[in-house]
């Protein structure tokens, strides 16, 4: 069996550090390590859309964010593909199905999804695709054929009904889903990094993050601000590390050469621990630790970022790169379907239920057609062209020319391909009468 990771990030903002303890660094090592076959990040833009319907445009803005940072973080597309969710509207078909094998009750007891209720404050105004995320998450890993994800502790319950659902299919129509493995961060620390207010969770919602994409002097500001022991009001009083913000972040994020380069006074955490709780030490100097701690690793994460926010072109080509043949389905479609309207008007076909037959029979025949044996070299030539061009900005018209060049072969292919089955199926259901009858 081939091992297969997937995981993914709801595009609800710019990812934090809460994001980077607990899943991308551990993604980024996974993927250097040469242990798997596939890899898989999805950015799950249909699961955002759970709690942001109101809202499609900050969704929509965002995808192009979190694929920012996880290209700063270290994630190679050449070892990696990170896909859109809604780009494979399979996952959202398979997810109806699997709704059929869970309860309400069982959906309602998930302690992650009554945590995230509380924190949105639905109260019984819960929107039911949220109540299902569940549902959908199963969707995307077993799709995938995922044998690892790896996630924060807060995911657990998510696989957990994930393996439920996978059994009872299994159960139901033969063994064909498989079962994935669990992987949490090994330090259990970084599953679930509080919020800067000592708030339990670090959340987008609730302002209380570190974004991976702020200035060195934003997350001085926020870490100087931080919430620490509300009982160590003087330097010498004794204090607390235990649930304290301050300790659970350098527990994270450091190690025995950030104190051998800023504080050579201690030789680890544990000498820092025992000299706090013993009082003598001020919150703001171990802040400052802390600090110096964080700059160092958002630093390089920070240049990276800078990079590729000024070569967004190389981001978007990317895209192009892995989504060429979807985009090229959607506009088929879209096509398909004014066409379809047109003929409506001319031909006053009987009901839209009849359009909606033909498009599905257009999808069902798009894989058999010649043409698409056109679009792939067409892409690789693009993707080559558009990358060499890039570079040159005096070679830009160039590039135009070969997109407009582009645009006729791919309208080309359309038009074949539209002719090659409206010619069957309108004969086939009556809308066009073959020669010679009435």
């Amino acid at each position: 069996m081939q091992k297969i990771i997937l995981t993914g990030d709801r595009p609800t903002g710019k990812l934090h550090i809460g994001h980077y303890a607990g899943s991308l660094k551990n993604r980024v090592e996974l993927q250097n390590s040469g242990n798997f076959d596939e890899i898989y990040i999805e950015i799950a833009d249909a699961q955002a859309l759970t709690d942001n319907a109101d809202n499609p445009e900050k969704i929509r803005q965002n995808v192009i964010e979190v694929v920012l940072d996880y290209l700063a973080c270290g994630i190679d597309p050449k070892k990696t593909s990170i896909f859109i969710q809604s780009a494979v509207p399979e996952l959202c078909e398979l997810t109806f199905y699997y709704l059929n094998l869970v309860t309400v009750s069982r959906l309602e007891r998930n302690p992650t999804i009554k945590d995230e209720i509380k924190l949105r404050g639905f109260k019984t105004s819960i929107p039911a695709g949220f109540l299902a995320y569940p549902v959908s998450q199963a969707a995307d890993i077993t799709a995938f054929k995922a044998t690892l994800v790896p996630v924060g502790e807060d995911q657990l319950p998510m696989l957990e009904q994930t393996k439920e659902i996978v059994r009872s299919f299994n159960n139901i129509y033969g063994k064909t889903l498989v079962e994935p493995e669990i992987l949490l961060p090994k330090n259990k620390l970084c599953s679930r990094l509080p919020g800067l207010d000592g708030n339990a969770k670090m959340s987008k919602s609730l302002g209380n993050c570190i974004y991976l994409s702020d200035s060195e002097e934003e997350v001085k500001k926020k870490i100087m601000s931080m919430y620490t022991d509300p009982t160590h009001l003087k330097i010498e009083d004794p204090g607390h590390t235990e649930n304290n913000p301050v300790f659970i972040y350098l527990e994270a994020f450091s190690n025995a050469s950030h104190f051998a380069k800023y504080w050579p006074e201690f030789q680890n955490l544990d000498e820092l621990k025992k000299a706090y709780e013993k009082g003598g030490i001020g919150d703001m100097k171990v802040k400052k630790f802390l600090n110096n701690v964080m700059e160092e690793t958002l630093k390089p994460i920070r240049e990276r970022r800078k990079y590729w926010e000024n070569h967004i072109m190389e981001v978007y080509q990317i895209w192009l790169e892995i989504g060429f043949f979807a985009i090229m389905f959607l506009l088929v479609l879209i096509l398909t379907y004014v066409l379809n309207l047109k003929r409506y008007k001319k031909k006053k076909l009987k009901s839209i239920g009849e359009i909606n037959y033909l498009v599905m029979k257009f999808n069902l025949d798009i894989d058999r057609l010649p043409v698409r044996k056109m679009l792939l070299p067409i892409s690789i030539l693009d993707s080559l062209i558009m990358a060499f061009t890039a570079s040159f900005i005096t070679l830009l018209p160039i590039a135009l020319i070969w997109q407009l060049m582009l645009g006729f072969v791919l309208l080309f292919a359309l038009i074949y391909a539209l002719y090659e089955i409206y010619g069957r199926h309108y004969v086939k259901l009556g809308y066009v009468k073959k020669k010679g009858k009435k």
